[in-house]
């Protein structure tokens, strides 16, 4: 019997050995940053602009930077459509930095006010080309956000959380695989500044889902500045 025991516990820890080494995930600090301005243009008529460098390998290089833009239609005061595009360069060290292009289709949507707080969607559909490949990529994208005032009735800061889940739609000859792609966690505060203008500061959790059995996880301070006149 104590044969077969040990038997069994060198069988368990040689396939615990085997799915750690199949399932690495690797860990990266990161900093994000973000400026968005956003407002109306004329009537239903609707705009945003993103700057978003984010900083990683210990937030000691800048690993992404993202320009992105896009004009919107309110089809009511819950709903706005956008056709946007975004310009999105990752420097490699030592070597060439890839860029890509995306278009992308996006619904926000102001869902309602439940627990005291407020909830909205946004779905973003994007086509993805890059510059170490010739295919085409297809992504979907799904984010719910909550915030709630830590103080009801107070012009003060909102307890502030969001996830979003990405999904690829096809297989692209530059690495991306169909199925889940990748989700955002965050948790943190919003903070009026003037008017409309907010600071969302907190921290965002990435979750990347890599070829060969392989992950990456990041963990980022986010810091967001939001320009709405």
């Amino acid at each position: 019997m104590r044969h077969i025991l040990l038997a069994a516990l060198g069988a368990v820890s040689s396939i615990g050995l085997t799915t750690q080494a199949h399932a690495e995930t690797r860990h990266d600090e990161q900093v994000w940053l973000n400026l968005t301005v956003m407002g109306p243009v004329k009537g239903k008529l609707v705009y945003f602009a993103e700057l978003q460098p984010r900083f990683g390998d210990g937030a000691s290089r800048t690993v992404t930077a993202i320009m992105r833009g896009a004009i919107g239609w309110k089809l009511s005061a819950r709903v706005t459509v956008y056709q946007g595009y975004a310009h999105v360069v990752q420097p490699v060290a030592g070597g060439r930095d890839v860029n890509e292009e995306r278009s992308f289709q996006q619904i926000s949507w102001n869902i309602g006010k439940p627990w005291g707080g407020e909830l909205s969607s946004r779905s973003r559909l994007e086509q993805r080309w890059r510059s170490d490949g010739a295919d085409m990529g297809w992504r979907l994208r799904e984010m719910l956000r909550f915030e709630k005032p830590l103080k009801p009735g107070s012009h003060g800061p909102s307890a502030l959380v969001y996830s979003e889940a990405f999904v690829a739609l096809n297989d692209t000859d530059w690495g991306v695989q169909s199925g889940f792609d990748q989700i955002r966690n965050f948790v943190g505060l919003e903070i009026p500044v003037k008017g409309a203008t907010t600071i969302e500061a907190g921290y965002l959790n990435q979750h990347i889902n890599q070829t060969g059995n392989r992950s990456r996880m990041n963990h980022a301070a986010a810091i967001s500045l939001w320009v709405r006149h």
